[in-house]
């Protein structure tokens, strides 16, 4: 990942200083919060550079330990959140996605676990040597300070205070309110005891505890202090934040949406096609289920009835053409509405890689098919973040993919990190020039 590709406003290059305007953001009280909780991540991100690798995997496994151990305190916090959420009416779907439960604690555990004992890739690597005999080094350097804006989901604070830290960054977080009880407990009783413990500064992760857009605003509008921000949720919001980043200066790595569409071939057998459908609704308010069912059309009256039967095996109502809406309407977004699946007849595998590509995100496909030179024309064909043969497109996640947590999944039709972003891709990218040896 490339951060700081251009200007940025406010700073000196040779004398010159950009005449951009002060975003009104600075304007609003949240704009004061947000620049302390930077100032403090700025503060301490030498020392957590300074603490090296090791210092930094004990404290992710002392952590996982605080979270096994803490169980009670942190269900409590999150049982206040879930309540507010519910009083407010918020949907079942995005109720799944801020509630806490033991096992999912013990997910988390296991997970930072796993990053811990994940061997680092070299600090540097040998590029070439000149024909003048030095030598050209490439070198991973940290960003300093790491924002990220993320929805209401508990488990995503320590996804992504994790795997700054594994990148030798501090970090900025700014939660859903729905959320903000759950992340403070998380941040205050596992996360900095865990990194006092080991000698690497407790301040390292801050959390924003100002609800409301006003914050992410101005996280994304401080691109001296935090010149790399991660930022999830709704497709609007992000968008408005990413176009804000992008102005002010700041790299913003986006997941503004998702949705997983399954294409079921002609040649798709009726069980395979059935349990695809099964798996890729398991959780209805994440980003890669099932969203859009694509169906050959030469099929469709032999394989519609096998996906009725999963769907209706789900409580899922599906949305039949003609469609009022979207093609690739995300559901999991759609408050109250999360239990719907959109279905289209298609003409193939082209015009099946072609519709997802147009009418979705690009997050993630599958064809299902047992004919191989469909599924390889499909897979040619589909430009998006991830695609499979006869899997599942909730397979497209950090932890299940990688085998390592993820900050978000990165959607971008551009050049740089791509898919499930992890702490190797939250670096920047340094040459060396050493002599002769």
């Amino acid at each position: 990942m490339h951060v700081g590709a251009g200007p940025v406003p406010g700073r000196r290059y040779r004398g010159v200083v950009s005449t951009s305007t002060v975003a009104p953001t600075e304007q609003a009280p949240e704009f004061d919060v947000v620049r302390t909780a930077a100032e403090r991540a700025a503060a301490a991100a030498p020392g957590v550079r300074a603490a090296g690798g090791p210092a930094i995997d004990a404290a992710l496994r002392t952590a996982a330990g605080l979270l096994r151990d803490g169980t009670a305190q942190l269900l409590e916090a999150n049982e206040r959140d879930v309540e507010a959420a519910v009083a407010n009416g918020m949907a079942p779907g995005l109720l799944d996605r801020l509630r806490l439960t033991p096992e999912r604690l013990a997910d988390m555990a296991t997970q930072l676990e796993v990053l811990a004992d994940t061997p680092e890739p070299p600090l540097q690597r040998e590029v070439r040597t000149l024909p003048t005999g030095e030598r050209v080094f490439e070198r991973r350097v940290p960003v300093g300070v790491i924002g990220a804006v993320f929805e209401a989901r508990p488990n995503v604070t320590v996804d992504v205070a994790s795997q700054v830290l594994k990148a030798r960054s501090a970090a900025v977080l700014r939660t859903g309110s729905a959320a903000l009880r759950s992340a403070q407990a998380l941040v205050e009783l596992v996360i900095a005891p865990a990194l006092e413990q080991h000698g690497v500064p407790a301040s390292a992760v801050q959390l924003v505890p100002a609800p409301g857009h006003a914050g992410a605003e101005a996280l994304v509008g401080l691109p001296d202090l935090v010149p790399l921000v991660v930022v999830r949720g709704s497709g609007e919001v992000t968008r408005k934040l990413s176009a804000l980043g992008a102005a002010a200066g700041t790299r913003v790595l986006a997941h503004a949406d998702g949705g997983g569409v399954l294409y079921l071939d002609s040649s798709a057998d009726e069980t395979t096609a059935a349990q695809l459908i099964h798996d890729s609704t398991d959780r209805l308010g994440v980003c890669n289920r099932l969203n859009l069912l694509l169906i050959d059309r030469p099929a469709f009256e032999r394989l519609w009835p096998v996906a009725q039967r999963a769907l209706d095996e789900r409580g899922i109502e599906p949305s039949l053409p003609p469609h009022d809406h979207r093609l690739g309407h995300e559901w999991a977004l759609d408050s109250g509405a999360e239990a719907h699946v959109t279905v289209a007849p298609v003409d193939g595998p082209l015009d099946a890689a072609a519709t997802a590509g147009r009418e979705t995100s690009g997050l993630a496909a599958t064809v299902c098919a047992t004919d191989e030179a469909v599924a390889t024309a499909f897979i040619d064909a589909y430009t998006g973040t991830g695609v499979f043969w006869n899997a599942t497109t909730r397979l497209l996640d950090g932890y299940k993919l990688l085998g390592l947590p993820e900050t978000g999944i990165n959607v971008d039709h551009t050049p740089g990190p791509r898919g499930p972003v992890t702490y190797m891709d939250l670096a920047l990218r340094q040459f060396v020039v050493l002599p002769p040896a």
